[in-house]
């Protein structure tokens, strides 16, 4: 995937092109603050998959890594994060207001270049992803501090929160390789079980990394009440009136109880409960890949959820 990625980020740096030159150089901060790449690998590794890659290909990368790119500038702005990839997040630098307009600018030029295609079907997947991304974010805002949020509920936020721009990535790839509606489908819902697990092990990360390891602010999901599956185990799993503290405390967040919480967790195996969810998801993302042809990129996905399976698995509660 080397010489593709390459061309993928040459190709969205171009894009600070089409800004006012006034305004460029926050596009060119929010462009530039790519990781690592994961929608694009999806992009080329589906379509290779089931055929050859092409410019149609790498634009379809650059948009759907541009929606993800609008959608953290948002994301910072709603948590207040500080520091994202070891740089100061965008909102830190220039402020809510410019960054919540610039991430409106990557989403209006993303939709622009994917009316470039001589076929609506590219438009239309990516105008509806955008829409399904946006709406798990507002369901996610409005269940802050709901202790009567469930795990399907959140297993459904998270699927339209980071599951779908995984899932409309391998869909693209497969498109613009010109697959058949069954290897669509498959591809399309390995991404969101991919992405669904991906989410799971991001919101275990918040709680037990370090910031150097995730070179992001932590603890910004308690702060700002998210109930992730770590919390909702422990929830589920304390008794009531440990559950009644528990709840206190998230209400009421201050970020010296975090060691007592995490104490908690390590009691109650919360840690360990996300880590199986997350291991049970990575089994039915690859087998989902079962109804492609083999073939070195069809390795390439099942690698990409060994590796997530590796890291998931690595995660421990603090000493």
């Amino acid at each position: 995937m080397g010489p593709f990625l390459q061309e993928v980020s040459e190709r969205l740096a171009a894009q600070v092109g089409a800004f006012d030159p006034e305004i460029s150089a926050y596009a060119a901060e929010a462009l530039q603050s790519q990781g690592k790449q994961l929608r694009p690998v999806l992009v080329g590794l589906s379509g290779r998959a089931l055929g050859e890659l092409t410019e149609a290909h790498v634009t379809a990368a650059v948009i759907i890594e541009m929606v993800h790119l609008a959608t953290l500038v948002h994301d910072d702005v709603l948590d207040e994060a500080q520091m994202r990839r070891g740089q100061p997040t965008l909102a830190a630098h220039w402020g809510n207001d410019i960054s919540v307009l610039v991430g409106d600018c990557l989403f209006a030029h993303a939709l622009k270049l994917a009316a470039s295609f001589p076929t609506t079907e590219v438009c239309r997947a990516v105008s509806a992803a955008t829409n399904t991304v946006c709406a798990g974010e507002i369901l996610q805002t409005r269940q802050r501090r709901n202790f009567n949020f469930s795990r399907d509920e959140y297993f459904k936020v998270v699927g339209m929160k980071t599951g779908e721009l995984f899932a409309l990535s391998c869909d693209m790839g497969a498109y613009l390789s010109r697959a058949s509606a069954a290897q669509r489908e498959a591809l399309r819902a390995f991404g969101m079980a991919l992405g669904t697990a991906y989410q799971v092990y991001d919101d275990c990360v918040d709680l037990f990394a370090s910031e150097a390891e995730a070179r992001k602010s932590l603890g910004t999901d308690l702060a700002k009440g998210k109930l992730t599956l770590p919390v909702l185990l422990l929830l589920e799993r304390v008794e009531a009136a440990q559950r009644q503290k528990v709840q206190d405390w998230i209400e009421h967040w201050r970020p010296t109880r975090l060691q007592d919480l995490l104490q908690l967790m390590a009691r109650y195996e919360a840690l360990e409960g996300a880590q199986a969810a997350i291991q049970s998801g990575l089994q039915e993302a690859k087998a989902h890949l079962r109804q492609l042809p083999a073939s070195p990129s069809r390795q390439g996905l099942e690698g990409l959820a060994d590796l997530l399976a590796q890291q998931a698995a690595a995660l421990r509660h603090p000493a």
